[in-house]
């Protein structure tokens, strides 16, 4: 019965494993897809200003 013992802690962190992959999937798109998308645009285009914005000095 050790062989049991010794595969159920893999077993069970395989089977979690695929259950986080499958929502992962799942939730990608749908009905909060704009308000994902948006927002990423939103942070980018924060990150692009202030680059732009932070004062360059040239040696």
């Amino acid at each position: 019965m050790d062989y049991v013992s010794a595969l159920v802690p893999p077993f069970v962190m395989a089977v979690l494993f695929i259950g986080v992959i499958r929502v992962m999937i799942k939730t990608q798109g749908g009905a909060n897809k704009a308000k994902e998308d948006a927002a990423v645009d939103a942070a980018i285009a924060r990150a692009e200003s202030a680059r732009q914005a932070s004062p360059k000095s040239d040696g």
